[in-house]
């Protein structure tokens, strides 16, 4: 897969390694093909701790950050919930729970989930972590545990360039008219409200919507209807660059099969569907935009096949990731760090 625009150069990326006064730490390289991301970080001797390094040298990462958007740290052999759980913290020292949820996850430690546990033969579509919600995340962090079989990469799009290589006329509406998100919790069919909220008290969920600024409905037999408007685009804090940043495409009955869309349809009808995305006055989103929207991640993104002990640090506004369909066990971590909200 390539990228559109002119690729960066990081010569220095791969000849200058990280020393301090006993010596090369870590040596810094790109992976084979066109893209600029992620940078590879490895040990230059034995016996260098992860964990030290990302103490000492935030600023070096931030940096890599900022030049490529992700960094893949392997042969550190992070192999245990506990190991990652002090890289993840030296990443970023305030780790952010995992609420408002809208996929099945699982607590293991702290603040450390599984990834998104979706049957293993489904793909999971490009999306910025949390950018349907007002706070997200502006470090995201994954460890490979177990690495599987057969595929199971965590693929990435580059979303300044998803913008960028986007029909002017898509950008530009979505830009004006923004996204609205709608949910439909107690169908059976997706998380339930309990979960996606982590509580069982009704005012407490009232508590987060109202802070969080979504609308809510409480409707008969314990279903609860949410929706809330957010920016499609955003403007990175850091770099000043615009990025493309939304879950429409992910969200939109369109990410179904057909099989699975008309199934949804006559069970649930139009207007209560477990899960749907709109324009933020209401109207229908065009099935050529939301087309376009995925074919822009296909041409701007990356997959590299996992390794047990890899860690791999994400800016969440510029990197989208994923998930690939894959065969055998696989154990991928997060952790997600550093809170923004929209201004």
């Amino acid at each position: 897969m390539t990228r559109t625009g002119k690729r960066p150069s990081f010569s220095s990326v791969e000849t200058r390694p990280t020393r301090i006064a006993e010596g090369v730490l870590v040596r810094k390289s790109l992976l084979p093909g066109p893209m600029p991301f992620p940078i590879v970080v490895e040990p230059a001797m034995e016996g260098v701790d992860v964990v030290s390094w990302l103490s000492h040298y935030r600023e070096d990462l931030q940096q890599m950050l900022v030049e490529t958007g992700a960094v893949l740290f392997r042969a550190f052999d992070i192999t245990t919930v506990a190991g990652f759980e002090r890289a993840a913290t030296a990443i970023a020292p305030e780790l952010l729970e995992y609420k408002e949820r809208s996929t099945p996850r699982t607590l293991v430690a702290g603040r450390i989930y599984t990834s998104t546990e979706y049957p293993p033969h489904q793909r999971i579509a490009f999306h910025n972590e949390f950018s349907y919600s007002l706070t997200w995340p502006m470090k995201i962090a994954f460890c490979c545990i177990t690495a599987p079989e057969e595929g199971g990469e965590t693929p990435l799009a580059d979303s300044q360039a998803v913008f960028e290589s986007l029909p002017h006329e898509v950008r530009d509406e979505f830009a004006a008219r923004k996204v609205r998100y709608v949910r439909n919790y107690g169908s059976g069919i997706d998380l339930p409200w309990e979960e996606a909220f982590q509580t069982t008290e009704r005012e407490q969920v009232e508590e987060h919507c109202r802070k969080a600024e979504v609308c809510f409905e409480w409707r008969g037999g314990d279903r609860l209807r949410t929706w809330q408007v957010r920016e499609a685009v955003a403007r990175h804090p850091v770099t000043g660059a615009t990025v493309w940043f939304n879950q429409a495409h992910l969200f939109h009955i369109a990410s179904h099969s057909p099989e699975v869309r008309r199934s949804l349809v006559e069970t649930f009808g139009t207007d209560d569907l477990p899960r749907n995305a709109y324009f933020g006055d209401g109207g229908e989103i065009p099935a050529a935009m939301l087309q376009s929207i995925h074919e822009a991640y296909e041409r701007n993104a990356v997959a590299f096949p996992w390794r047990a002990g890899d860690l791999l640090v994400a800016d969440n506004m510029r990197m989208a990731h994923g998930r690939m369909p894959y065969r055998g066990a696989r154990s991928i971590l997060v952790a997600m760090g550093e809170p923004c909200t929209h201004a």
